[in-house]
């Protein structure tokens, strides 16, 4: 056993002293140690039941003959954090999770870990670091939050998001936002949508990384407990039979994810979480897999924003395994893959049929013949930009129009909420890319603030930074090379034409070569907006949006 190390032989009798001050007996010393990552905190919804998560696996190890030992990582809440600087380190928290456990899970001496997790950038900084360890690992999330009700009408945060829009148009008063506020978030879980949180942990099912409802297990069902301490079990069986992350997250795994990806219609920011923890496994994947896959793949199941459904819907019609048991009926899945169950995907699918038709689509019957994401790539975007087609409405899967162009977050959201954008008109926020946000923000609000004023359906927006997953509309981000490190998107003027063709997978900007070398000749960047601390040894360190968004070696 790796803990061997820090435990046998006559000169570790001091790590032994060290380990019986924490009360440990010489039989819990002798079993495997297993490292417990928990991401529990008091200020993300989505954490808050993680401590009883954490009791559940450590029981399971227990039950198993293991000694379990719980640490902690950091945790940034994207809703809370959206809008104002703390958006800025939010990406940034993906590369100092993944760290923080390497350095934990080494310097102890782990056999093996469970990872447990909830929310956005937390998900996958423990991916990469389960694939940098290369240690025996088993994900188990907290779960989805349940949706809120108003009358007879299900919602989630994006409707209040686009409440302070539709509050500012006029559209609702101010005893109609204060409702959504109220009802919108009745549970604790990650937020009820397909948003980036619930993304990545439906996408760590079916990388293989979780076991079965790991994505779609409600936050409040008894059902998430016993899967906790099912989980618990089954590391010290992966420990026993040696199966590890890299044995489990290969190539082919990759693909079955980008595959429900597309069916499912995630966040957009899977594509990029899905290419940095590819980078750390070493798996060879480019922006252009992605429209590969998603032109096979058929758009099964829309859930909110691009639908009405929830998560507890998908749930309920049998979740990961049921997707992937009706995609197999077109043996759209590799069912050879190994998963943390110490089965293959097909075994796990074999007796997972659909439950519900309404929310999971037969593949005769999908809501698109394609996937619900698409890279766009042209003379804006050379390396790639990203749109949750899905949510676009088809009146806006192709558009031209005029540029509104702002330097920020806050300037574009003070435009769109003063009624400055008209119909038709084509926004560019710029210099919020990794670099140079830094930190490449969610720009949540603004989007929000567009389809609740009832605009979604007539202007576009574009930007280097990215979106939240409760973003709808035709609303492409992680434009590359952002406009920090000389993309043509630095050299978009007002009034610009902007040509978006999101069915030919095209983005355009159309003027001509010679003007815009002569704009070329004259940018000058701003300064950085941050000059100390991390980000700013973060956006020395950062590659484009069309890596991942990770480090350089």
């Amino acid at each position: 056993m790796k803990s061997d190390i820090v435990k046998k032989g006559l000169e570790k009798a001091p790590h032994r002293s060290l380990f019986k001050a924490i009360g440990l007996t010489d039989e819990e010393i002798a079993r495997p140690m297993i490292g417990i990552v928990n991401s529990k905190n008091d200020i993300i919804p989505g954490h808050i039941n993680l401590d009883k998560i954490s009791e559940a696996v450590k029981a399971g190890v227990r039950l198993a003959g293991g000694t379990p030992f719980e640490f902690q990582t950091i945790g940034v809440c994207d809703g809370i954090a959206m809008n104002h600087i703390g958006m800025k380190y939010s990406l940034g928290s993906r590369e100092i999770i993944a760290d923080s456990i390497e350095i934990m899970a080494t310097a102890h001496a782990f056999d093996a870990l469970v990872f447990i997790t909830n929310c956005d950038k937390i998900v996958p900084g423990m991916l990469m670091a389960a694939v940098r360890l290369n240690l025996p690992a088993i994900f188990v999330s907290g779960g989805p939050m349940l949706a809120g009700t108003v009358g007879e009408r299900k919602l989630s945060l994006t409707q209040v998001f686009e409440g302070v829009g539709a509050a500012s148009a006029g559209r609702i008063d101010m005893s109609e936002l204060c409702e959504l506020e109220e009802k919108a978030c009745p549970t604790c879980g990650s937020c009820a949508g397909m948003f980036t949180a619930n993304s990545m942990n439906c996408l760590t099912e079916a990388m293989g990384m979780g076991l079965p409802g790991n994505g779609t297990i409600p936050a409040v069902y008894s059902e998430r407990i016993r899967l906790a301490k099912t989980a618990g079990m089954k590391i010290m069986e992966l420990l026993e039979k040696d199966i590890k992350p890299l044995d489990i997250m290969t190539a082919e795994a990759f693909r079955n994810a980008i595959r429900l990806d597309m069916a499912i219609g995630c966040s957009s920011n899977s594509v990029l979480h899905l290419m940095a923890i590819a980078y750390e496994a070493g798996v060879q994947i480019d922006l252009n897999l992605f429209n590969k896959i998603s032109a096979q793949t058929p758009h099964l199941c829309k859930l909110s924003p691009a639908g009405n459904h929830h998560m507890e819907d998908l749930y309920r019609a049998g979740g990961i395994q049921a997707m992937f048991n009706e995609l197999n009926k077109d043996k759209l899945v590799n069912t050879e893959c190994m998963t943390v169950t110490a089965h293959t995907v097909g075994e796990n699918i074999a007796q997972k049929p659909v439950l519900d038709y309404s929310v999971i689509r037969p593949l005769d019957n999908p809501h698109s013949a394609s996937g619900g994401l698409a890279i766009l790539f042209g003379n804006l975007a050379r390396e790639g930009g990203v749109v949750k087609r899905g949510a676009v409405d088809p009146d806006m899967m192709q558009h031209e129009g005029p540029a509104r162009v702002y330097n920020s977050e806050e300037e574009a959201t003070a435009a769109i909420l003063g009624k400055e954008i008209r119909s038709g008109d084509v926004i560019v926020i710029r210099y919020e890319g990794p670099r140079g946000g830094p930190g490449m923000r969610e720009m949540l609000t603004p989007t929000s603030a567009i389809a609740g004023m009832g605009l979604d359906k007539e202007v576009a927006l574009i930007t280097d930074g990215r979106f939240s997953g409760a973003t709808r509309g035709a609303s492409i981000g992680h434009i590359s090379p952002e406009a920090a490190a000389g993309g043509l998107i630095a050299l978009v003027e007002e009034g610009d034409l902007i040509r978006i063709d999101i069915p030919a997978c095209s983005l355009e900007l159309l003027v001509d070569d010679a003007t815009l070398e002569a704009r070329k000749d004259r940018l000058q960047l701003p300064e950085a907006n941050i000059k100390t601390g991390y980000m700013k040894r973060y956006a020395k360190m950062v590659q484009s949006a069309s890596t991942g968004a990770v480090f350089k070696k």
